[in-house]
């Protein structure tokens, strides 16, 4: 026990959901980069910078708030875009209405890229996910994911544009 009486460690049943709950956040990531890069020889990061962009309106946003949707330092999502930038996917121009700024669009052949990596990568979603969830499971899902997020960070993450029709 702590001085203020709050156990230093976790209970048998915190460390089982802890435990479960880590084992997806180790396993996930890897099998989505694994299927992307097979299908579409891109990254799961990579898919989401492409995704986020074919969502925004005009294919547009700056770099700074894709940035926070990637939950990415500026830099690794420069990277990043250099890569997409050599394979005509997105380009990257000064923002018109402040030049500070730096605008990350989004190719027409950036935009047949992510119409041909998405039904892979929802199909895959959809086995790993949904399809063992019960509807109520799905909303449980979202909604403790939702208070978890906002237990990290104040601002809200990335959310669709397009509402019904996301699996990035």
């Amino acid at each position: 026990m702590t001085q203020t009486g709050v156990p230093e460690e976790l209970t048998r049943e915190e460390l089982d959901t802890w435990a479960a709950l880590a084992t997806v956040l180790e396993w996930l990531p890897a099998t989505l980069d694994a299927q992307l890069q097979r299908d579409a020889q891109l990254t799961h990061f990579e898919y989401g910078v492409l995704y986020a962009l074919a969502d925004a309106p005009g294919g547009t946003l700056r770099m700074s708030v894709l940035s926070g949707y990637a939950n990415s330092s500026l830099s690794r999502l420069s990277r990043a875009a250099t890569r997409l930038e050599s394979r005509g996917w997105m380009r990257r121009e000064p923002d018109p209405a402040d030049g500070r700024f730096t605008l990350a669009v989004l190719t027409a052949p950036g935009r047949q890229k992510v119409d041909d990596a998405t039904p892979g990568h929802t199909r895959l979603v959809r086995r790993l996910v949904f399809d063992r969830l019960t509807s109520a499971q799905q909303r449980q899902l979202r909604d403790i994911s939702r208070r978890i997020a906002r237990g990290i960070r104040s601002e809200e993450g990335w959310a669709p544009a397009s509402a019904g029709t996301s699996s990035a």
